[in-house]
């Protein structure tokens, strides 16, 4: 039961041995704890300064991303506007060319034409030229005594010519 009501000297010898204790910790351990506990405050104080500071730049990289990724963006747009543009000019050229050659054509065409339908005219004005002559002379060879044999005569030559165009 002394434990649980020590006496005085028990109590005088432990005070004293906790006061050497404690003024030995105090002179030598306590001291070199502070410094210790200052210096890891400080690292973790300068860790968290970095950590900030690299959060700053992640956040200023982030921004760069961004406005990279706009310009980027941005460059897309313009080059496949500028190719569409050029396509659509392509397209138009093509057009305007096949337009011109249409026309080209065209004109060499009716120009065909025009010297064909000129060449049976005149192919038919020969043809008629040849039919006038051989008319008159067979008006000429047969002597025909009155003027109305002679418009008989020529009535059944034009209806034999005409039947031989119909014909062919």
């Amino acid at each position: 039961m002394e434990l649980i009501t020590p006496d005085f000297g028990l109590l005088f010898w432990m005070t004293l041995a906790f006061g050497i204790v404690f003024f030995i910790l105090a002179k030598f351990a306590f001291p070199v704890i502070n410094e210790m506990l200052k210096k890891r405050e400080e690292e973790i104080e300068t860790a968290l300064e970095n950590a900030e500071m690299h959060r700053q730049e992640i956040k200023n990289m982030q921004a760069d991303k961004n406005k990279i990724i706009a310009e980027a963006k941005e460059e897309k747009d313009k080059i496949i506007s500028d190719g569409r543009r050029i396509h659509d000019n392509m397209i138009e050229e093509a057009k305007t060319k096949a337009e011109e050659e249409n026309r080209r054509i065209i004109d060499q065409a009716m120009e065909v034409i025009e010297h064909e339908r000129m060449a049976a005219t005149t192919d038919i004005k020969n043809q008629i030229a040849d039919i006038s002559i051989k008319v008159a002379e067979k008006v000429l060879m047969k002597k025909l005594e009155s003027d109305q044999e002679q418009l008989d005569y020529i009535n059944r030559l034009l209806e034999e010519i005409e039947n031989r165009n119909q014909i062919s």
